[in-house]
């Protein structure tokens, strides 16, 4: 089943579509077959809510890369979006596999083959990855057996920040379009980490009390970031955050400006102002306050390498490859495009760090 969710929308009949059968975690089923035979019916509903629109910032896709529908249909349908609304700024919300969430083995072909089609047709791509969401449950929120439900909690916590812009109209200084201006410095570097404040273990929300020093540094604290790479490996080029609730805009500045002077040896310097903040007054439900951190940093090629090593150790041996083959994806076609891949995204970020001696 796919869907198509737009926010005043989502609970309509009409935007619910079912398929003969599934992708079955095939890349090339969703990409080219059972998604192709679906993916018209799907952009005429799109074309019809986006008629609907007043003002339209642009289109968010929450998918995995792990499976064969999110993985093959969700990139060819922000293909199809692309050519059709090519002014339109495309953010995903990419979910990357991890082996300790999933135990299907196809996953690394899955991710590379979508990384692929990111990397060209969307303005931004949040990481929202598997295994640093198993480690914050187990670590931070302090659960023993984490389950989907709480791996999906936190991605909502993070989407729920990030699309204020789209459910608060006027209230936030960050829509789509201006935070792709200001956290893009290069087309092809869009890939950020994402993270969330506060984090609190179920038994110990009662006893915190939350104020914007300790949202902030929460919010660049290395273990709860939703990517599992160490910022402090790499360089931010671009930060933004997005506070909620009834703040001070000079407390959240201060704050701001103390982790940068503190930490100025992990911001690029020839970027002035790279730190943005925004406030929206209305706190997430339950909550007083909260933070959105996203951040543009060099060492997301951490994850992009973990799934490369593991493309490659199959490939090398030509492993699953009949799977892909059999729904007509020719086999040069899939090595080209682990190739560039690998030059596009970590290649990209390699000689930036030459370029500008990072």
């Amino acid at each position: 089943m796919f869907m198509v969710s737009f926010l005043d929308d989502v609970f309509n009949l009409t935007i619910f579509f079912v398929a003969q059968s599934g992708a079955g975690n095939n890349w090339a089923k969703g990409h080219y077959t059972e998604g192709a035979e679906l993916i018209d019916t799907v952009m005429e509903t799109v074309r019809r809510e986006a008629e609907g629109c007043d003002c339209l910032q642009g289109f968010q896709l929450t998918h995995s890369l792990g499976g064969g529908t999110g993985s093959g249909m969700g990139t060819l349908l922000i293909s199809k979006i692309r050519e059709e609304y090519p002014d339109r700024i495309m953010m995903s919300f990419s979910v990357v596999p991890s082996p300790k969430v999933s135990d299907t083995v196809v996953e690394p072909y899955n991710a590379t083959l979508s990384i692929h089609q990111l990397v060209e047709n969307t303005d931004e791509t949040y990481c929202i990855d598997n295994e640093a969401l198993y480690d914050i449950c187990i670590r931070t929120l302090r659960l023993t057996t984490p389950t989907y439900n709480d791996l999906n909690h936190l991605v909502s916590a993070t989407m729920s920040g990030v699309t204020t812009c789209l459910r608060f109209p006027g209230q936030l200084n960050a829509d789509l379009r201006k935070l792709a201006v200001n956290m893009v410095p290069f087309p092809r570097l869009h890939f950020f980490l994402s993270g969330f404040a506060p984090l609190t273990a179920r038994g110990s929300k009662e006893f915190r009390a939350l104020t914007v020093a300790e949202l902030t540094q929460q919010m660049f604290d290395s273990k709860n970031m939703m990517a599992a790479c160490d910022p402090r490996h790499g360089r931010y080029l671009t930060v933004a955050a997005i506070f909620r609730g009834q703040v001070s805009m000079k407390e959240v500045d201060d704050q701001m400006l103390n982790i940068l002077n503190k930490n100025s040896s992990y911001f690029v310097d020839w970027i002035p102002n790279n730190v943005k903040t925004a406030v929206c007054d209305i706190a997430p439900r339950g909550m007083k306050m909260s933070a959105t951190f996203i951040g543009n940093n060099t060492a997301i090629q951490e994850l992009f390498k973990r799934i490369a090593e593991q493309f490659n150790a199959m490939f090398r041996r030509k492993a699953f490859l009949h799977s892909y083959t059999d729904e007509g994806m020719d086999e040069l076609v899939k090595t080209q495009i682990f190739f560039s891949t690998d030059d596009i995204v970590c290649g990209c970020f390699r000689n930036l760090l030459k370029l500008h001696q990072i």
